[in-house]
């Protein structure tokens, strides 16, 4: 169960460290996921390809944004889709509240949705009396163990079968534990089915809303996407703002560059395309449609030409199945909603580098993020910057971010200057060396493992050096 917070993310990673069945959980599903997406990008042409279209239009999209963004709300009001817009969390739960009242709601089912998680809709309307009850089966599980998502498109990776098999003996009565996979399905089904039924108030996350046309894509491999936004009198979609498209014909080069990415598909089981409610004649689907459009710390990285290329990111986790610090740690580690690579960038904007500043430092800058990113965020550049501006007061400029130098070290600053005297005098430099040689013995023995972990290079035997040295004579 994770009640974990940014702040404590360093004995949160040790633990996490030291939980042998978590780390090979993420071990087996990380090596599952790499290897899917190797055999979804076959041709490396064609998956650059693939990347250089899906990078141009995200860039496209996010230049036009605040015009995009009036066009996608005139276009849905059209279509009949009520618009609402919310600076941050407590605007967008206090929505989601004055639309539940309204409708007399009860049971609200949801289909998967990070930007709710964002916002801790769920604890919201626990608070109004209002049950969220989440649809996807991942989700389902964690909420069931009173946790939390550990990965943005399958949240309960960290579990294994025989961990869900014990959630659902310790939640559903007359269950009979099993590790069948599809028994373990099949029981999480029959017991979302009657909720699509009951709920006054479907609610969804939105992939790719389009301005052209005014309709909400939604990519799933369920079903439950499609139950909860059809049978619930009302549909409520939320979404950050950035992750408006210009055009219907922007969708398939990025729905492709997603499937493939995030799970080795060429294509999901379900696209959804919401483009209204329910009309006059027609047999199915929710009288009313909501779409509420999230700021919450979006605008802050807009703002900034570099750090706008955060806010291209298609949430589909391969910069987490590929970073060597999410793969051992998983992602309650954390604390945060977004967890791994696509966190350590985002999350400072939605909660300050104050409380992030020590995740913004987890990363070994190995790069594999980037090289895997589908609309190529370049995450360790982005990564060095917010370290900078959380050590800094912000440059001429550049407006000051959200907890702007709130890692600022008087100790590091003196250190720093100490060694950039030392370096620019070599006399000084070279004793200095020569002490710290002198003194290996005395490094505490902490500092002293990190070396014994690694292997001393071997030496190239005279008869090889000989050898190298013949060939290179040969070639003169």
């Amino acid at each position: 169960m994770s009640h974990n917070t940014p702040e404590h993310f360093h004995q949160q990673a040790k633990e996490a460290l030291a939980d042998k069945e978590l780390r090979q959980n993420f071990r087996g599903a990380m090596d599952y996921l790499r290897g899917k997406r190797r055999e979804a990008f076959p041709d490396a042409d064609e998956e650059k390809a693939v990347r250089d279209r899906a990078e141009a239009i995200r860039q496209r999209c996010l230049s036009k944004l605040p015009d995009l963004l009036e066009k996608l709300e005139i276009q849905c009001q059209r279509n009949g889709i009520q618009v609402h817009w919310a600076q941050n969390s407590d605007e967008a739960n206090a929505l989601f509240s004055a639309l539940a009242k309204k409708h007399q709601a009860k049971l609200i089912v949801k289909g998967k949705s990070m930007v709710s998680e964002e916002i801790g809709l769920n604890h919201h309307m626990e608070k109004q009396g209002v049950h969220c009850l989440e649809s996807d089966m991942g989700e389902y599980i964690v909420q069931l163990d009173g946790d939390t998502p550990s990965h943005i498109i399958m949240p309960a990776i960290h579990k294994n079968k025989q961990q869900v098999s014990d959630t659902f003996e310790h939640n559903i009565r007359d269950f009979k534990p099993t590790t069948d996979v599809d028994e373990l399905i099949k029981t999480g089904r029959k017991m979302l089915r009657q909720a699509y039924q009951d709920a006054e108030i479907g609610i969804s996350g939105v992939n790719f809303p389009v301005a052209e046309t005014g309709t909400l894509c939604l990519v799933e491999n369920e079903g439950n996407g499609r139950m909860c936004t059809t049978i619930p009198d009302v549909h409520i979609a939320i979404t950050g703002i950035e992750k408006v498209v210009e055009f219907l014909s922007d969708i398939p080069p990025l729905y492709s560059a997603l499937t493939r990415s995030a799970t080795g598909q060429n294509i999901t089981t379900y696209f959804n395309m919401i483009s209204g409610p329910r009309k006059d004649g027609e047999l199915d689907g929710p009288k009313e449609v909501h779409l509420i459009l999230l700021d919450n710390g979006r605008t802050q990285a807009y703002h900034d030409e570099e750090l706008r290329k955060t806010l291209q990111c298609i949430r589909c986790g391969a910069c987490m199945n590929h970073c060597p610090v999410y793969t051992r740690i998983g992602g309650h580690a954390y604390g945060t909603v977004y967890p791994g690579p696509i966190g350590k960038i985002i999350s400072p904007h939605m909660m300050g580098l104050e409380s992030t500043k020590s995740i913004i430092t987890a990363s070994s800058m190995c790069g594999a993020c980037e090289e895997v990113c589908p609309v190529r965020i370049p995450i360790p550049s982005l990564l060095q910057r917010l370290r900078q501006e959380a050590k800094h007061k912000a440059n001429d400029g550049h407006e000051a971010l959200n907890g702007q130098d709130a890692d600022n070290s008087n100790i590091e600053k003196i250190a720093m200057k100490g060694f950039a005297f030392a370096a620019s005098h070599p006399s000084l430099y070279h004793n200095a060396l020569s002490i710290a040689r002198k003194m290996n013995g005395a490094i505490p023995k902490h500092l002293g493992n990190w070396t014994q972990c690694r292997v001393k290079p071997k030496l190239a035997t005279t008869s090889l050096k000989t050898k190298i040295a013949k060939r290179n004579g040969s070639k003169k």
